[in-house]
């Protein structure tokens, strides 16, 4: 066993559960470290306080001259608990989060110092843009960007900094980041939904997007995962055969969360509390290792403000728990990857859930409406869909029997299947009042009843209708929500708009009451979104004909998903509705070319030198052993010695063939990556490398994982699948 891999798991011997002081009431510490409305009516006059408020509800802008009211407010709350510094908290497209800290501090004159926070600070701050992903919107000379505060996200701390959440745009205005397009495609679907809303009910003024995200990971104590190049530079295991135990025997899905664990969640979770991040669930998950998180469900700018800030504060407190924190989506060959589900919803001000059920016939046709529309946004939009989960890590887990594959697809259950399947039959033109008061009653009308036993769920469906909201299951563990929540919330937006507007021209044109409108609208939306709803597996090899015969896409790879970026249905779907326009698109998908390119160059580069200056000279070393060993044998059996050391032999060879397998392979691996550097065009470098440098990997590591069980364990010089996933 090699030096650091045997200190390692010395180490981890002596690991103890850190003691976390649990408070009596959880509820008492949420938002504590948050400046919200309780925090602003003790710091702020009524004015700033009205001003915030205006910003927060009605997206009023703030006035100028308040805003250094709100700072010195804001200045002082965090003083006094405790902060420094501040900070612009922002989003780049790095799928990271961003700050740069300034303290408070300032000087007056030669000898007087001062507590300094003014107005234009908190308002708007320029950090360098240069060094972050523009996709071409700025040269690296260009280095002028611009972060402005989001009021709707409110200023939180921690550990000693008040951290603003802000937007990021360039010089020229076009957002760097993953929130502004989002702020715009939230607002866009809040002005359609709302006036379709108020066909049911006139006293809707406003429609928020809901989200609840499901955070899935894995913990691996911290000594253990420095011993492993891969998953320290990757966030994966580029190789390791797999344990003798895995997670065929489903005992870790729901069991006992182990004890070390539990502090380390105990204490994320009362963290998260004081920031406002209502946590709510825990559990463990499928693979060893593995667990979930998830929240109460919140506003979607403000919920993927919340998601992105844990991921952040998961790795921190892990640390003190002496464990890494592995968000990849497929770290682990032959077991469960990580996803995150994404739950989402629209909310009315009057405080009804637009896709779920009432209680009355109106309600439900209400419901119909808003779940019809969902439905064919999907069914228009499915390639850009599949497009905002794409990326090099979510490529291995889409579809591999743990997840949705990346066709599109949408399941509601056998009672809605036949719901939908009535309306069709709609008659087309004016309603009897005998053929509305049976579709109302004997359709309509039943529907709480039919989704009250309407509760399974089908796990290989990507959008899959849950009783009361839709569930994304296709977002990757690594993701930001922000980006898949701009499409959701963009198409639903722009297919609300169009259902408007049919539904208004039948009720002016055809002199059509509302009921009949909408109903021959709806029939009509089910026809032509039907391809997209599935309920059987979305793993079989049946489905995925199925699917190319309705004319589904099956876009497996990041690079082929992000062609439709480039289409002009999707910059006239987004320009239209003003949430991003062709230069962000174009540099989005600049963007993720280059990061999916970069990621499948450093694996390679990564993979090489384990391969060649870690598993070779061991294979060799432990070979030189067998040869020794055979040696002696022949000294001693001279001429019968080949019958006492056949095996050995046998062993030899093995080790030989696979020794020049991965020699070869890493060779030609390198090869292809040279090719692949030359090319100019980002695209054709993402093809290149997605298809001719990444097909070595698996080859690669074939041949290592097969020496892992030919050599001596106490040679392997890297920590195994069995001590990862079982060290607790």
């Amino acid at each position: 066993m090699s030096t650091l891999r045997f200190e390692a798991l010395k180490e981890i011997f002596n690991r103890k559960p850190i003691k976390i002081k649990e408070p009596e009431r959880r509820s008492e510490l949420f938002g504590t470290n948050v400046f919200n409305e309780a925090s602003m009516r003790q710091y702020l006059t009524k004015e700033a306080y009205k001003n915030v408020m205006d910003a927060i509800e009605s997206g009023k802008k703030i006035e100028r001259r308040v805003s250094d009211h709100i700072s010195t407010g804001m200045k002082e709350w965090a003083i006094s608990k405790g902060a420094t510094h501040y900070t612009h908290w922002f989003q780049p497209l790095t799928g990271t989060t961003a700050e740069k800290h300034d303290a408070f501090f300032d000087t007056e004159g030669e000898a007087n110092a001062i507590e300094k926070f003014g107005g234009s600070t908190l308002v708007q701050q320029e950090p360098d843009a240069s060094s972050f992903p523009s996709g071409g919107i700025r040269n690296t000379f260009e280095a002028r960007g611009y972060t402005a505060w989001d009021p709707t996200s409110p200023a939180f701390i921690w550990g000693t900094t008040l951290c603003i959440p802000t937007i990021f745009v360039s010089y020229t205005g076009e957002a760097l980041d993953f929130k502004t397009p989002l702020l715009r495609a939230l607002q866009s679907v809040d002005h359609a939904a709302t006036a379709v809303a108020k066909y049911f009910d006139k006293n809707v003024t406003k429609v928020t997007a809901t989200l609840g995200w499901e955070q899935e990971y894995f913990l691996i104590d911290s000594a253990l995962a420095a011993t492993r190049p891969d998953l320290t530079l990757a966030g994966r295991t580029l190789l390791g055969h797999g344990p003798a135990k895995g997670q065929q025997l489903d005992d870790h899905y729901f069991g006992s969360i182990p004890t070390r664990v539990l502090s380390y969640i105990r204490d994320l979770e009362i963290e998260s509390i004081k920031l406002g991040i209502p946590v709510k669930t825990r559990h463990n998950e499928v693979a060893p290792n593995q667990f979930e998180l998830a929240p109460i469900f919140e506003e979607g700018n403000l919920a993927v403000d919340h998601n992105s800030l844990l991921m952040d504060i998961m790795s921190k407190i892990a640390e003190k728990h002496h464990f890494k924190v592995v968000l990849h989506e497929k770290p682990f060959k032959g077991i469960n990857g990580s996803g995150k589900h994404n739950n989402w919803s629209l909310a009315t001000n009057t405080g009804t859930n637009l896709l779920a059920p009432g209680s009355t016939p109106m309600k439900n046709l209400q419901f119909l409406t808003f779940f019809i529309n969902s439905i064919k946004a999907v069914h228009d939009n499915e390639e850009l869909l599949r497009a905002s989960i794409a990326s090099a890590s979510n490529d291995h887990r889409l579809g591999a029997q743990e997840a949705p594959p990346a066709i599109i697809s949408a399941f509601i259950g056998s009672q809605l299947t036949d719901v939908l399947d009535e309306l069709e039959k709609v008659t087309d033109g004016k309603l009897s009042p005998q053929e509305k008061t049976d579709l109302k009653l004997n359709v309509v009308g039943k529907i709480p009843e039919i989704l009250l036993d309407n509760t399974d769920r089908n796990r290989t469906s990507s959008f899959a209708f849950t009783g009361n909201k839709f569930e994304f299951r296709a977002v990757g563990s690594t993701a930001n929500c922000g980006n898949p929540m701009t499409v959701i919330n963009t198409i639903v937006a722009k297919q609300l708009k169009e259902f408007k507007v049919e539904v208004d021209e039948l009720i002016k044109g055809k002199k059509m009451k509302k009921d009949d409108a909408i109903f021959n609208v709806l029939r009509e939306y089910i026809k032509k979104s039907k391809k997209i709803r599935f309920e059987g597996d979305g793993y079989s090899e049946a489905w995925e004909k199925e699917a190319e015969k309705r004319g589904l896409s099956n876009n497996k790879t990041t690079p082929q998903a992000l062609k439709v970026l480039n289409s002009k249905k999707t910059v006239a779907l987004f320009e239209e509705l003003k949430v991003m326009n062709t230069i962000e698109l174009e540099a989005r998908h600049e963007i993720a070319l280059e990061d999916y390119t970069m990621r499948i160059q450093i694996e390679s580069r990564i993979l090489g030198d384990i391969a060649r200056n870690h598993i070779i000279p061991t294979a060799v070393r432990y070979q030189n052993i067998l040869i020794e060993n055979v040696e002696g044998l022949k000294h001693i059996y001279n001429e019968d010695f080949k019958k006492h050391s056949e095996e050995q032999l046998d062993i030899i060879e093995s080790i030989s063939a696979h020794i020049a397998k991965i020699n070869s392979g890493v060779k030609k691996m390198i090869d292809a990556r040279k090719v692949a550097n030359k090319l100019e065009d980002i695209e054709e470098k993402a093809f290149a490398y997605c298809d001719d440098v990444k097909p070595y990997f698996d080859d690669i590591r074939y041949h290592c994982d097969k020496l892992e069980l030919l050599v001596d364990d106490e040679l392997w010089p890297l920590t195994k699948y069995r001590e990862l996933l079982f060290t607790r």
